[in-house]
């Protein structure tokens, strides 16, 4: 079964090292909590909100050991006037036997309002 997990993260600058560093917590984090391996991964999809423009998020993914063949996308998010700036989000398509209610979403540093009947983590 292919199942979505969500996460999110916010940075203070459009810059790449922040942008890199962030995103790679987010993603060792969601790896954690759900205990996945980089071949159950089917795809990653990233999207940034308009003012992130320094680097692609999903060069954080190549750092991680083992994962250098996930494929993965980055896309911009719809510029909505009052979402959440500086935000980074998350959907891995990932195959598990885990029951839709037992996936663990991961959101970060401020991204935690997007949905906070899902972010039922440990905060790193």
């Amino acid at each position: 079964m292919i199942r979505g997990v969500r996460g999110a993260i916010t940075v203070k600058e459009d810059n790449e090292a922040e942008i890199i560093s962030a995103t790679e917590k987010l993603i060792r984090q969601m790896i954690e909590e759900n205990q996945m391996k980089a071949d159950q991964v089917a795809s990653i999809i990233f999207t940034v909100t308009e003012d992130l423009k320094s680097t692609f998020p999903a060069k954080a993914v190549r750092g991680i050991e083992g994962w250098r063949y996930v494929p993965v996308m980055c896309m911009q998010e719809i510029p909505v006037p009052v979402s959440l700036k500086k935000c980074i989000r998350v959907m891995m398509h990932v195959n598990t036997n885990t029951v839709q209610e037992d996936i663990m979403h991961v959101y970060l540093e401020g991204a935690e309002i997007l949905r906070p009947d899902l972010n039922i983590t440990k905060q790193a």
